[in-house]
């Protein structure tokens, strides 16, 4: 049987072109039937009907599968490997998760030495501390423990607080500031922005173009630029005719290396990071920029439930709240409004479920308030949905 299946899945201008099953099966009927006869019985209960349905499935998957192909060449549209196959031809990489550290104090008695020592949270999640630990005479020590998962781990101040690995004099840890949260695996949308950012670096304003590299550093989670181009000291403390990056995440050394690459000559940096690098002409330059402080921000939501009410909601209330606080940018402020969508899961309940009375906002600690949560230039919003998204039901 001659089969021009072309009129069916085609490429034009305008892009890939294919049908859905139920027209490849009713295509197929009829030039079934313009051989055999329009009276040919080819229900789904015939021995017929059955075999065309199997040519059908076997046609609209190789047309899905073609399609699948040519999507995978665009950034937008490829998905997966296929995509980070695309976005190397800009120099960019998928970013790989990184690990949550926190800077743990240990107490005990003089020359104890740890091997392999584990701090335990209130959340039960393990920190692993470096390989060897000895406790110097002062009786105490700070080190940079590393969460034993992968990804966004988080912790607040002050509780990390138990010893999973007893040793002997080991006797106390604890954290005081909180925890710098690791990445999860760049999402294929996340990687789509950077490539855009990439390909729009070469024409963006050299401090955009700045940004824009920094972003792109593996690791880099997040990035805030301020330009002072005034001739005195800004609010923020940058220098007359400097700029501050402020960065989460990545390491230091590249951080510093794109920074000095992209910015112009004769730019001033600012920040609490000082590294040195070389230029093209192997000539030192000290490079500063700003590593961004974790703001834990807390939500309280109070509301009233109705018809329709399930307790599953808390829970996915609690998720969209946080991720939406998560995506804040540096230093910007989290405002109040934007976070009624996402506890109200974009509509997905019922209307008449639940209410929401009022949201509250904190940040580490404070008195909650009924107002948007300013943030300084260069706090970076944290918010755990399990222990930082309070759910209040009267």
């Amino acid at each position: 049987m001659a089969v021009d299946f072309s009129t069916l899945v085609y490429i034009d201008a305008t892009g890939y072109h294919y049908p859905d099953y139920p027209t490849v099966q009713n295509w197929l009927i009829s030039q079934y039937q313009g051989i055999y006869g329009a009276d040919v019985y080819l229900e789904p209960d015939s021995q017929d009907g059955q075999f065309l349905a199997i040519l059908s499935k076997a046609m609209y998957d190789c047309a899905a599968l073609g399609a699948s192909t040519y999507n995978s060449f665009p950034p937008l549209s490829a998905q997966g490997a296929g995509l980070s196959r695309v976005v190397k031809i800009n120099g960019v990489s998928r970013q790989l998760p990184s690990f949550s550290t926190a800077t743990l104090t240990i107490g005990g008695t003089a020359g104890t030495i740890i091997t392999n020592g584990v701090a335990v949270d209130t959340l039960n999640q393990q920190w692993l501390l470096p390989g060897v630990v000895t406790i110097p005479d002062g009786g105490t020590i700070d080190v940079v423990a590393t969460a034993a998962i992968v990804g966004a781990v988080t912790a607040d101040s002050n509780t990390i607080n138990s010893i999973f690995t007893p040793t002997r004099g080991w006797q106390t840890v604890n954290n005081s500031s909180a925890a710098t949260p690791g990445a999860p695996v760049e999402s294929d949308a996340a990687l789509r922005i950077r490539q855009e950012q990439s390909v729009a670096n070469p024409s963006l304003t050299v401090f955009e173009g700045t940004i824009g590299a920094v972003e792109n550093v593996t690791g880099v989670t997040k990035v805030q630029g301020y330009e002072n181009d005034t001739e005195s000291t800004d609010g923020n403390g940058v220098p007359a005719h400097s700029i501050c990056v402020v960065v989460a995440g990545g390491s230091n050394s590249d951080i510093a290396q794109a920074i000095q690459i992209h910015k112009t000559p004769g730019c001033g940096t600012y920040g609490d990071q000082t590294v040195m690098v070389y230029d093209s002409k192997g000539m030192p330059i000290n490079i500063h920029f700003q590593r961004a402080v974790t703001a834990t921000v807390h939500v309280q939501i109070t509301m009233s439930t109705g018809v329709g009410w399930s307790d599953d909601y808390l829970v996915q209330i609690q998720d969209a709240v946080a991720a939406m606080v998560n995506s804040g940018e540096i230093g910007e402020p989290i405002l109040l409004t934007k976070l009624f969508a996402p506890a109200y899961l974009n509509g997905v309940p019922p209307l008449t479920a639940y209410d929401i009375a009022t949201i509250e906002l904190a940040k580490n600690g404070g008195s909650y308030a009924a107002s948007n949560l300013s943030l300084d230039f260069d706090e970076n919003p944290v918010c755990d949905p399990t222990t930082d998204v309070t759910i209040i039901i009267t």
